[in-house]
């Protein structure tokens, strides 16, 4: 059965069309097939999408009841064959976060367990938000979804990978952040001098493989 869609005005020029108020990989590929649409097709006025878990935010220069009647129009369209064509991206980490004990403590698991569990599943970019190219990637394992921390911490450095519940991420830049970090990764994720800043997109699969120190330094790009 396809989910049930709803259209509401955001502000003048912006609408949110939402499929629920949930986080599944399913829903969310939905989502970024129908940015993938507009962007392919726009309707006249159209001026930007902007993805997120469950919903897409539309941007436009038009009259709200144009741009409802374009966006039904486009969910009509949609279905399994139009699905977005997602790139799997394989990224190093160097599993020696400050909370890696933690997490480890945390489900009475040993360190380099934490580490197999992270690195077992393919994750699904669900969105990119917070900072300028953070992804954020679930689900993982439920041995290792842990709670964010208490107190974010006042500065994270760049590169680090981190859980928060059911979710992991990396910090593309130093930031204050509350995740339970586990590693890091010698990959500059958000690089403004590459035409293609970001290094991963909403619907994207993103791979994670151990490396070592001696490893990491020799890919480290920071």
């Amino acid at each position: 059965m396809e989910p049930q869609y709803h259209i509401t005005q955001l502000n003048e020029h912006a609408v949110l069309i939402s499929l629920g108020n949930v986080i599944d990989r399913e829903i969310n590929k939905k989502i970024i097939s129908l940015h993938d649409q507009l962007r392919l097709n726009p309707f006249d006025g159209f001026i930007e999408s902007v993805p997120a878990y469950s919903s897409l935010a539309v941007y436009h220069c038009s009259r709200f009841s144009v741009v409802k009647n374009e966006l039904d129009k486009t969910m009509e369209k949609l279905h399994s064959g139009n699905a977005h064509k997602s790139k799997l991206l394989h990224v190093p980490v160097l599993y020696d976060g400050e909370d890696l004990a933690y997490v480890a403590q945390h489900h009475r698991l040993r360190l380099e367990d934490v580490a197999t569990l992270h690195c077992s599943l393919i994750y699904q970019v669900f969105m990119i938000g917070f900072l300028p190219g953070f992804p954020y990637l679930g689900k993982v394992d439920d041995r290792i979804a842990t709670p964010r921390k208490d107190t974010p911490r006042s500065k994270v450095p760049a590169g680090s990978v981190g859980i928060a519940g059911f979710q992991t991420g990396i910090y593309p830049q130093s930031s204050p952040g509350g995740w339970q970090l586990i590693g890091r990764t010698p990959l500059k994720i958000f690089n403004t001098s590459k035409e293609q800043p970001c290094l991963f997109s909403a619907g994207d699969e993103v791979k994670f493989f151990q490396v070592s120190k001696s490893e990491f330094d020799s890919l480290n790009e920071y």
